[in-house]
């Protein structure tokens, strides 16, 4: 791993990693939990929809499903080219032919920054490796509710994992350093004011960016306070549907 990328090795990795591989010429990458014995839990949307919108553009997406097409199955896995949902994987489906990667916990701020493309580290702390193995299954057999590209996705379902952490406000996004950056990025062009404050190129790129880099780290995990820690059972007890719910519940018992 380096500043730049945070490709690593098979064999170093450790039960309760959170990893993830680029799709599509590095346009997302899709995530999940290492939990040993070359398996991953994550979060999937099949039939070509895992990054679909839920209108007439889903059927011109190509599929990002982690496993080879159905006339070709894993002999491990099976074929999940179709599988909604929390499903396990070996290692080969999960990378679908491309990279692995490791996700960052506990980073500070300038190397957040740094890192300036989303989804990839967080300033928040994971918990223990049992904690995350032990939410990973709980949820491999009980859901972890509809996949929603911006607020309920592979990578929410992953932090979740390594965190505990849900967020409680309707009004944003949930906890994807991939969807924040999306987000981000519009707000840097749309919504600054100090845009009219120059004029020329590099002003406006440097506004830009500086605006980008703000909304991204205001967004993250470990700095938002719309945040509050849900043991998986109550999550998963609320049906996952209404995550507010879950984090209400909690608030009563505080």
């Amino acid at each position: 791993m380096g500043l730049l990328s945070n490709k690593i090795k098979r064999e170093i990795l450790k039960p309760g990693d959170h990893i993830y591989s680029w799709r599509h010429a590095y346009i997302y990458a899709h995530h999940g939990i290492y939990v040993g014995e070359g398996n991953v839990i994550h979060f999937t949307r099949g039939g070509g929809q895992e990054i679909g919108i839920g209108n007439f553009l889903d059927h011109i997406i190509v599929s990002s499903s982690p496993s080879p097409p159905s006339d070709n199955p894993c002999p491990r896995c099976g074929d999940q080219s179709r599988l909604d949902g929390v499903i396990s994987s070996c290692m080969d489906c999960f990378l679908s032919g491309g990279e692995l990667y490791i996700f960052e916990y506990s980073v500070s701020p300038a190397l957040f920054i740094a890192k300036a493309r989303g989804g990839t580290c967080t300033l928040a702390s994971s918990d223990s490796p049992e904690e995350v193995i032990h939410r990973a299954s709980y949820l491999l057999q009980n859901g972890f509710g509809c996949y929603d590209i911006f607020r309920n996705n592979c990578e929410d379902f992953a932090i979740y994992c390594k965190t505990g952490l849900l967020v409680y406000t309707s009004i944003s996004v949930g906890r994807s350093g991939q969807a924040a950056s999306i987000l981000a990025a519009a707000s840097a062009i749309l919504s600054s004011p100090l845009r009219f404050l120059t004029t020329s190129f590099g002003g406006l790129a440097a506004v830009g960016y500086g605006m980008y880099c703000f909304s991204r780290l205001v967004s993250d995990m470990g700095v938002r306070r719309d945040v509050k820690k849900v043991p998986v059972e109550i999550l998963v007890s609320h049906a996952v549907s209404d995550e507010s719910e879950a984090v209400t519940e909690m608030a009563k018992a505080d």
